[in-house]
């Protein structure tokens, strides 16, 4: 008995990383983000080169801002919805516009703009996850 609680317990540390699952914001990252900013946040994804100009490195967004993560100015730009256009043109998708179609046609209009937000939401905070 005691063999088999001690294959049972080894067993099951060594699944134990193997079974941690990523988070909703690392998900969405790798999903919609990656392709352009790389997997690492460091602005070498695939597409990097394709691109006018060079996706930001998002690994450094603390250390620029006096080293505060800038929570807010993250979320604000990846949703893109609240953007100025007289500020410019913008140089990553407006994910608040590309998210919400499906979410709202899932969940209808009014809760799939609350999922539209968190899954900003998640994506800000994964980007925090990635500084250095």
């Amino acid at each position: 008995m005691r063999l088999l609680i001690a294959a049972v317990l080894a067993t099951s540390a060594f699944n134990a990383p193997m079974a941690q699952e990523m988070s909703y914001g690392e998900a969405e990252y790798l999903n919609s983000c990656a392709v352009c900013h790389g997997p690492d946040g460091k602005g070498d994804g695939p597409l990097g080169d394709e691109l006018v100009k060079r996706p930001a490195d998002l690994t450094r967004l603390s250390r620029k801002n006096g080293g505060e993560f800038p929570y807010w100015r993250v979320y604000a730009l990846i949703d893109g919805r609240m953007m100025v256009p007289e500020h410019g043109e913008r140089d990553m998708p407006v994910w608040g516009r590309q998210f919400l179609p499906d979410d709202a046609k899932k969940y209808g209009p009014n809760a799939g703009e609350i999922v539209t937000r968190e899954r900003i939401h998640n994506l800000a905070g994964y980007v925090q996850t990635l500084q250095r």
